[in-house]
């Protein structure tokens, strides 16, 4: 079973463009985000222990040591020999932009790295980042901005304390574009409060606003976070994998066959993860999704311009 086959896969992508297999390595640059220093809130995302989103990932070790040990792991599993340097652990633009300069370039000036990909808030991309990496991109780097937008309802964001709103968003996707700069916005499916039209509903308005690429998260449950409270009181009840991979295979149909998915699940390591437990194996949701794409007789795009017709499921508050 291959998803690529079905879906216009980020790996396959970088594959058609440099003729080889890319891979990306996770950097944490030990950033901090703006819902949690004071400047917007504190406790961040009810959701959010970045240990699961980025559990590879090591701000101890700097920018180097990192990519070294990552190496050393890639080389074991797919042997790639060209890269991009992800930064992905909390908000990483979220610094003056000589700041950024120095580490995004101590990042690309390792040995096959081919690009960057700059993982981020919507409301945390001034005009001067915006230059940085338009400028990277000039050089011919792969050159990436990705935005954590999870819902298009403000009411959803506010729900899960987020601190920006859809504006915020639309605002810095505008700005990015008018620097050729490629957008890959990160959308949950799950989010409290939301029901499967939301997620059409989102995905719809994003797809309308201009965007590249789209990673899809499944919602999960991560010790030390709000959510989890919520989780324990019975005020949150996440998804089956049924349920996800039947939505997920839903988004992905109503996606033009243009936009690149970066990732289609979500994972996060037993030792943090609360529930569901499918949320901790990738390969099962990943062969879930091609599987039920392949029995529905589709692929992205075969539904493209179609209504998604709500039918009632249920509420995930």
């Amino acid at each position: 079973m291959i998803l690529s086959e079905r879906v216009n896969t980020f790996g396959q992508d970088l594959f058609r463009r440099h003729g080889e297999r890319v891979h990306k390595i996770a950097l944490d640059a030990g950033f901090t985000c703006p819902n949690r220093d004071g400047s917007k809130g504190r406790g961040g995302c009810t959701f959010c222990n970045n240990v699961s989103f980025s559990p590879d990932a090591d701000a101890r070790l700097d920018l180097a040591a990192q990519i070294a040990k990552a190496r050393r792991a890639i080389a074991k599993r797919t042997r790639a020999r060209k890269f991009i340097a992800y930064f992905q652990a909390y908000t990483n633009t979220y610094d003056k932009v000589e700041a950024l300069e120095v580490l995004y370039r101590e990042a690309l000036e390792e040995p096959d790295m081919v690009g960057i990909s700059v993982g981020t808030r919507p409301d945390c991309v001034t005009s001067e980042v915006l230059v940085l990496l338009s400028r990277f991109r000039d050089q011919g780097l792969e050159v990436w901005l990705e935005l954590g937008l999870q819902s298009a309802f403000d009411k959803t964001l506010e729900r899960v304390n987020r601190g920006h709103t859809f504006a915020e968003y639309r605002e810095t996707l505008l700005a990015a574009r008018q620097h050729d700069i490629p957008v890959c916005t990160h959308l949950i499916v799950g989010l409290p409060g939301e029901t499967e039209k939301h997620c059409h509903d989102t995905l719809d308005i994003v797809l309308e606003t201009g965007v590249d690429g789209l990673k899809l998260h499944p919602l999960h449950i991560v010790r030390h976070t709000l959510l989890a409270h919520q989780w324990r009181l019975g005020e949150y009840l996440p998804l089956s994998r049924e349920e996800y991979i039947g939505i997920a295979a839903n988004l992905i149909e109503r996606t033009p066959e243009n936009i690149v998915y970066h990732r289609v699940t979500a994972t996060a390591s037993r030792d943090v993860l609360l529930a569901p437990a499918w949320c901790a194996e990738k390969w099962k949701v990943l062969n879930g999704i091609e599987f039920e794409l392949r029995q529905r007789g589709t692929r992205q795009g075969s539904r493209v311009g179609i209504p998604f017709a709500f039918d009632g499921l249920r509420n995930l508050a």
